[in-house]
């Protein structure tokens, strides 16, 4: 074990103890941790009383995604598995309403007292506001830097409560499986907390434990932000609010996969057989027989925190080689596996032995092959500026229905896009501020993005960061370019080009015998009379009202001609009585033609008017 003072991969912070110094016993006594937690210090006469908080939860919610269907058990939903009643969720609306209360929200919320109410209001809101920190179309940007400062270490459990989980997970008595556990956590979060141990056959490992209840507690509260977000979309039309629907389902699924510790003991495992031929990426090694839903147990790893470029400068590591390599490996987790760290900030990227180290894997992001290749597709055009070829990649990526998108109209956004972020070279591109204006104009144009794409986006954002610490001035785009033309031989690139003519070639069949189907269809309706045109011509709001308005206006022409014509025949009949010396038939058809001519004068002015 090296003996230079290193950093904790769960905490983010220094660990001046050596790896192998004296543990408790994993059944003897130890000092309890950092006292009892405060409780807080409600006020009881509240502005808000239970009328309002049936008011604002509605009437009973239906069961919430469900999860399974049995064939003699029925289905199971999240509210039964969770244990989510209308009382709990009543309950705990009261209880965050006080909180909203005690921060005056009605008043206005700044920057800092935002965080402070979310991390007062417990794990799922720290979580989402984490979410919330890299949607800057939602929130101001002084909102988004300042939630990016969420703490993530929390009051610890004490040992008693961690060796109570424990036993709970496990059928035979843990002393038979851990020799020693460390009475001081190595980093305490919202959703559990992480220890240093030795398993009975002498392994150094790292235990992730999961404080109790905390799924409860988490699927209430995003129960209760669902209910609130679609009794509230009944009012309010705005389209910003049904992005912060999005943000709740977002939140649900991140809060799936990280409270069902068995996805990040497989995640390790798939991460570590796709890095296997990678001298210089690897992950812990999870111990799956002894890994659990809510207990995780894994190598411990002592390193040093990517971020401390000054310790590693001192131990004589390359800043420039790491960077380059942490991308490189970035790419291929992207674009060559389709599996990639969701969360690659610096407290979750170790250096260890030669080898960088991803921790955390509770939350990864999946890629398919098709997606794959509209992500290679976009990142070759941003190099390029090619709005054209950006488009493409933008649409394949897109999973609603793009027939009726605009596409001159996007493509003139995208011009936009790529003439404020095109000037720049790669090296000086802001990728935060280009990702948000990218994610941004498909939802204007009525593009849906998957879930994942906004998870690429972030993550590389934050890659962006952390690179930016080693290799100042460079563009973790180029480098990605650079990893695609690496691993695009002749022979692959022949491959692809054969396979996109292939599906090129199987949609141009698909669309003419779709024609030929409704040519036909179209002749049966015309033989049976059934045909009917919708006429849509460009730059005409209403063509049919127009070619109307101007048989009007024809028909008017040939009237007020009838009438002067007619009024000049009885002029020369002198058919009395007369009055001015023209009769007077003659008299008021002239006035009459008069008065329309100078109305159809008027109305085709101001129709001029209008269109310019």
């Amino acid at each position: 074990m090296s003996e230079d003072r290193t950093t904790d991969h769960r905490a983010g912070r220094d660990d001046a103890g050596d790896a192998e110094r004296d543990m408790p016993n994993a059944h003897g006594e130890a000092p309890r941790g950092a006292g009892d937690d405060p409780s807080a210090d409600w006020v009881e006469d509240s502005l808000f009383d239970d009328r309002l908080v049936d008011d604002m939860l509605g009437e009973d919610d239906e069961p919430i995604w469900y999860d399974t269907i049995g064939i003699f058990g029925g289905r199971s939903s999240a509210a039964s598995r969770y244990q989510i009643t209308r009382a709990k969720k009543t309950a705990r609306l009261a209880e965050i309403l006080r909180i909203a209360s005690h921060y005056d929200i009605f008043r206005g919320l700044t920057p800092l007292t935002f965080r402070k109410l979310l991390e007062e209001l417990g794990p799922t809101f720290v979580k989402a506001g984490q979410i919330l920190s890299m949607r800057s179309e939602i929130l101001p940007e002084s909102f988004c830097h300042e939630l990016t400062r969420l703490r993530s270490n929390v009051e610890p459990m004490d040992r008693e409560l961690v060796l109570e989980t424990l036993r709970a997970e496990y059928r035979e008595p843990i002393e038979d499986i851990f020799d020693a556990i460390d009475d001081v956590p190595l980093g305490s979060a919202s959703v559990a907390q992480v220890h240093k141990a030795r398993l009975a056959t002498g392994e150094l490992v790292a235990v992730k434990v999961q404080r109790p209840h905390v799924q409860e507690i988490m699927a209430q509260d995003i129960s209760i932000m669902r209910s609130l977000a679609r009794r509230a979309s009944r009012f309010i039309g705005d389209a910003q609010f049904l992005d912060l629907q999005s943000v709740v389902d977002e939140l649900w699924q991140s809060f799936r996969e990280e409270t069902d510790f068995l996805v990040e003991a497989h995640s390790l495992e798939e991460f570590r057989r796709n890095n296997a031929d990678c001298a210089y990426v690897t992950c812990p090694k999870p111990y799956i027989k002894l890994c659990t839903e809510h207990v995780v147990v894994m190598d411990y790893v002592e390193g040093i925190s990517i971020g401390d470029t000054r310790k590693l400068s001192s131990l004589g590591y390359d800043l420039g080689d790491i960077g380059r390599k942490l991308v490189d490996n970035y790419a291929s987790q992207m674009l060559d596996e389709g599996f990639f760290h969701a969360d690659p900030h610096p407290g979750n990227l170790l250096v260890s032995g030669g080898k960088i180290v991803y921790m955390d894997l509770g939350i990864m992001g999946r890629l398919s092959s098709h997606d794959r290749a509209a992500l290679t597709e976009m990142v070759e055009a941003v190099a390029l500026r090619d709005a054209a070829r950006l488009k493409s990649g933008l649409l394949r990526f897109s999973v609603s229905d793009v027939s009726d998108v605009d596409h001159p109209g996007l493509l003139a956004d995208l011009d936009g896009i790529i003439a404020d972020f095109g000037e720049a070279d790669l090296c000086d591109l802001d990728l935060s501020a280009f990702m948000n204006a990218l994610i941004s104009m498909a939802r204007k144009n009525g593009i849906e993005l998957p879930g994942t794409v906004t998870m690429l986006a972030r993550s590389l954002v934050t890659l962006e960061g952390v690179v930016d610490e080693l290799l100042p001035g460079t563009s973790i785009v180029e480098i990605v370019r650079e990893h695609i033309k690496a691993h695009s031989d002749l022979a692959d690139s022949a491959k692809a080009e054969a396979r996109r003519l292939s599906r090129a070639s199987l949609a141009a069949t698909r669309g003419l015998l779709d024609a030929a189907a409704q040519s036909s269809t179209a002749m049966n309706m015309l033989t049976r009379g059934q045909l009917r045109m919708n006429l849509d011509l460009v730059g005409y709001e209403d063509p049919v009202g127009d070619l109307a308005r101007s048989a009007d206006r024809l028909t008017m022409g040939i009237v007020i001609a009838g009438l002067f014509i007619g009024s000049s025949v009885v002029y020369y009949a002198r058919i009395k009585p007369v009055i001015f010396g023209v009769p007077v038939i003659g008299f008021v058809g002239y006035v009459v033609a008069f008065l329309m001519g100078v109305w159809l004068v008027r109305s085709i002015m101001s129709e001029g008017k209008r269109r310019r």
